[in-house]
């Protein structure tokens, strides 16, 4: 080998014909100046050595460095990473950064996190602040670093937001004439500062506590639009104006038919409704109700023996369409219910009627002060009647209203204001039907996956605050869910329902998977949440070749399993992008 005159070597490829030939040589060269001209002077012949030496060679010029065999790569940090992709890149591929604010800044940055971070692991803010350290959602959003003042700033920030977020979403996903589909829950509260928290009828069966409630809108698929929290003492039907008035002037939208049910929609919110204009409804009557139009004669009981499905109109409901249904497994269901109820209560009254008989109950306030307890706690009394005196009680089963309860299980009536040539009387059951997916919804926002309850918060903003963001991870859960449902335990196609009164079939598919644990492809079929701890599994990792320092530090992602390569398929994600 020839002495080079410089350390600026390179490996160079010769191509040439020669006597109707073609020769290709592979020389070392080495380039300097000399008298003000660039040189080259070759230094060595490559050609006789192997192609993958050559590259090594040529590598090396460039300034890579090889470990020898045996040597290793040393891993300084290694981050669950897969379901951070997976949430963040559905939230960009849906626009949600845009829609939180136009400009980036890191308040919208740490306001993202905050939505992302609630589907990967909803814990308190505090806690999100090692959960953004120890995932890459930190690295991937630029807020490394964020302590829980900012994060609570970015609430703040969020807050101000949400009229504008809303409204883009109900352009999203409404229409004038569409259906809107409405429902109330709540949750409790811990503390006893914040202005919204207030006692009322706890669907957490937590009467103890103090709650705020909240109010879902939903597009007719059940994909969230809005939210508002309100006093945890507001009655149900006091929240409709609010809803409606936000579709009205927020939204801009007109002629809607909102769909609620029979606690929400009350024949007196209908009337304003009514008097309001351009507002459908579609809702149920309650027991009541159904029970004064068997008795007016408007509905014949008769008419279901051999159909359970009939449109009826009565005085009592003008301008309003019935529809009455007859499930008979619904039938069967409340059947057993009263019947077992009726026997517990019974057991119960028999404790009392001992303790009567024993003088531990002597007088009638004591005695009715008891009873009274059972009667709140299985709310049968309407089935029994009492003789309560001075050291006595006796009790029998009113045999009349049971015959007359049980005469309408399995019936209830759904009313509407709309017109048949827009929903027939099929249709009108299965529009009110579509209230199940704003239940599930809320099953999702109150369970362990988002973790809406309890609320720790003190200020009503704040409170408003951690519900939009709950919110805002329901409406990336809702598009993970559609897009994952080859992998879940769901319909990815849900069969038409043929009988629109009794329950909706699921697919052989959906079946299969829930029995076998296992999708059509072979791969491992879940729930959402297991899902996502199969993706968190996915983990991006920084590398340093053994010998060398953090300079030569080198990010490298795990191999996606083939059940995450199908997950990130399915919503069109590459996890090394994100």
């Amino acid at each position: 080998m020839v002495k080079p005159k410089t350390d600026r070597m390179h490996v160079v490829t010769i191509h040439s014909r020669q006597g109707g030939r073609e020769y290709t040589s592979t020389l070392l060269r080495n380039s300097y100046r000399e008298d003000g001209k660039v040189k080259k002077q070759t230094l060595a012949n490559l050609s006789h050595l192997p192609e993958p030496l050559v590259e090594l060679i040529r590598g090396f010029l460039r300034g890579e460095r090889y470990l020898a065999a045996g040597e290793a790569f040393r891993i300084t940090r290694s981050l669950p990473h897969g379901h951070v992709a997976a949430v963040l890149g559905t939230a960009r591929s849906l626009g949600l950064p845009g829609l939180l604010d136009r400009q980036p800044s890191r308040e919208r940055d740490l306001a993202l996190a905050l939505v992302v971070a609630r589907l990967l692991k909803p814990v308190s803010k505090l806690a999100t602040v090692s959960l953004v350290a120890t995932t890459t959602l930190g690295a991937c959003l630029g807020v490394e670093g964020a302590d829980e003042n900012e994060l609570y700033g970015a609430m703040d920030w969020l807050l101000a937001r949400q009229p504008r977020v809303e409204a883009a979403l109900a352009r999203r996903h409404l229409a004038p004439g569409a259906l809107v589909l409405y429902d109330l829950s709540s949750t409790y509260v811990e503390g006893t500062h914040c202005e919204l928290a207030r006692f009322g009828y706890s669907r957490d069966h937590r009467p103890d506590r103090p709650q705020v409630e909240f109010g879902l809108l939903t597009d007719a698929a059940g994909c969230p639009v809005a939210v508002e929290a309100f006093p945890g003492n507001t009655a149900d039907p006091a929240t409709v104006e609010a809803q409606v008035g936000k579709l009205r002037d927020r939204f801009g939208l007109t002629d809607i038919v909102l769909v609620g049910d029979r606690g929400m929609l009350t024949s007196a919110r209908i009337e304003r409704l009514r008097e309001a204009g351009g507002v459908g409804w579609v809702s149920c009557l309650r027991a009541p109700a159904i029970r004064r139009l068997v008795d007016e004669g408007d509905l014949q009981l008769s008419w279901f023996d051999e159909r359970n499905l009939a449109e009826i109109t009565s005085p009592d409901f003008p301008g309003e369409r019935l529809v009455v249904c007859r499930n008979p497994a619904l039938a069967a269901e409340r059947a057993r219910k009263r019947d077992e109820l009726l026997a517990t209560t019974e057991a119960a009254f028999e404790r009392v009627a001992a303790m009567v008989s024993r003088g531990r109950l002597t007088t009638a306030a004591a005695i009715a002060r008891r009873v009274g307890r059972v009667e709140n706690t299985k709310r049968m009394a309407k089935h029994f009647v009492l003789d309560i005196g001075e050291r006595t009680f006796a009790y029998q089963r009113d045999d009349a209203a049971i015959r007359a309860e049980a005469a309408l299980d399995g019936l209830y009536v759904v009313r509407t204001s709309v017109a048949a040539d827009r929903l027939a009387s099929a249709a009108v059951v299965e529009t009110y039907k579509r209230l199940s997916s704003v239940e599930r919804d809320f099953r999702a926002l109150k369970g362990d996956d988002l973790a809406v309850r309890p609320i720790f918060h003190w200020k009503g903003d704040r409170v408003r605050a951690h519900l939009f963001i709950c919110f805002l991870a329901a409406y990336l859960r809702w598009h993970l869910e559609a897009a994952w449902a080859p992998l879940l335990f769901r319909d990815e196609e849900p069969p038409a329902r043929v009988d629109p009164v009794t329950p909706r079939d699921r697919s052989a598919s959906a079946l299969t998977k829930e029995g076998d644990k296992v999708t059509a492809d072979g791969l491992r079929a879940g729930s959402f949440a297991t899902l996502m701890t199969e993706l968190a599994t996915l983990t991006r990792n920084r590398v340093v070749p053994a010998g060398l320092d953090e300079a030569a530090a080198f990010e490298l992602l795990a191999e996606p399993t083939a059940l995450q390569a199908r997950a990130f398929a399915l919503i069109g994600v590459t996890p090394g992008s994100v």
